[in-house]
């Protein structure tokens, strides 16, 4: 078993350590106890990040109800249920079975913008299909007083099915005009499909709230071309936000031995994967000679080396003024939370926060205006409260 020391600044600048134990891939051991909070002094805030949870296994998503509860989703294909920042210990029924392979299961949830009116809530999960393979779904529900998922709704279903588990993506995300966008990837073993758009894998779709295709999608009337496409060229995209003051879209993808890229994904274009890359394959041979291609977007910032780029948030809240306006996205494979300081749709310098804290598998800022996270391997909900 392999070890790390997590290293916190507690009050006025005493250090200590908490150790916890971790595994490489997707393999999640019960994490040892760590200190509830610890404050850390960022570059522009000081942060006490509050240790809500400890026993999560492989949690992917979260999303807050119109009642205020808070769903964490776990890619075995569970969803648990918190309220006031306590897990009530316990969970929806009721879900539908998922192909849980690899990076696959039941990934992201959503509570559509109107919850308080329509009571929806979405899914984004690996469905199961014979012969070991899986196609990323989107499905809605809702609750009955009993925690059960009722009413269930699939409402596209991102084909062909694919053997394993790697690269689903996805997030979701609701832009100002009730569209449904989500990520789905390319399916690892043939990058190419990115490029194709008469399948639906390597790109970000959108769809009206109950599956139907919008008329005005880029490629709705293009013969044999999927017509939910909104974007193509994305190679694994696990970070989704739509901005709504400023109606952007953003999105985090892997990129594979380097070349992590965040994007801001508009309308029909192409964002390069495989055939532009700052990445190389994972034996150190290229990919491909070329980094820039006329006709082929390039990311607003990328990483070499990869962090693992996973879910992000932008900080809107006025709880963290220094922030305001940064993108927070999850670093998986080095650990930590990773601030882009941005100037309106220009990324500045970055900040690595958090160091070690786990493998951050998503940032989500809540309605009262805190900032969340989710980790792999050390299994922790953690909320981070400024400092005054």
């Amino acid at each position: 078993m392999n070890r790390y020391n997590l290293w916190i600044l507690i009050g006025a600048g005493m250090l200590a350590t908490v150790s916890c134990a971790t595994k490489e891939a997707d393999e999640i051991n019960q994490p040892e106890p760590v200190d509830p909070t610890f404050a850390q002094q960022t570059e522009k805030h000081l942060i006490k990040v509050d240790t809500l949870f400890t026993e999560f296994e492989s949690p992917w998503g979260m999303t807050w109800l119109s009642d205020g509860k808070m769903l964490v989703t776990e890619r075995k294909g569970e969803i648990l249920i918190f309220e006031n920042d306590e897990f009530t210990g316990q969970k929806v029924t009721g879900l539908p079975e998922v192909h849980e392979v690899n990076q696959a299961g039941l990934l992201d949830v959503a509570a559509h913008p109107n919850h308080a009116e329509n009571g929806w809530i979405y899914i984004a999960y690996a469905k199961p299909f014979p012969d070991n393979k899986g196609a990323l779904t989107i499905m809605r529900f809702k609750l009955d007083d009993n925690n059960n998922a009722i009413d269930q709704e699939e409402i596209i279903v991102a084909m062909p099915e694919w053997e394993g588990g790697r690269h689903f993506g996805s997030r979701i995300v609701f832009d100002n005009e009730g569209y449904l966008y989500f990520s789905n990837g390319d399916k690892g073993n043939k990058p190419e499909n990115a490029q194709t758009l008469t399948n639906a894998h390597g790109k970000v779709h959108r769809i009206h709230d109950d599956g139907r295709i919008p008329a005005d999608n880029p490629f709705v009337n293009e013969e044999g071309a999927v017509g939910s496409i909104w974007s193509y060229g994305n190679r694994n995209p696990q970070g989704l936000y739509f901005d709504k003051a400023n109606n952007r879209l953003w999105e985090a993808e892997h990129g594979p031995m380097g070349g992590d890229e965040l994007n801001l994904i508009e309308k029909g274009k192409n964002y390069g994967w495989p055939v532009i890359t700052y990445g190389q394959n994972y034996d150190g041979t290229p990919i491909t000679e070329i980094t820039e291609k006329e006709g082929m977007e390039q990311p607003v910032t990328y990483y070499v080396p990869s962090i693992a780029t996973c879910g992000m948030t932008m900080v809107t809240s006025d709880r963290y003024p220094n922030w305001k306006g940064d993108i927070l996205i999850g670093a998986l494979a080095k650990m930590h939370i990773n601030r882009v300081d941005m100037d309106g749709a220009t990324a500045l310098s970055q900040e690595v926060m958090f160091q070690d804290i786990g493998r951050v598998r998503q940032v989500s800022e809540s309605p009262d205006g805190y900032l969340y996270a989710i980790t792999e391997g050390t299994g922790l909900l953690v909320k981070l409260l400024p400092v005054e």
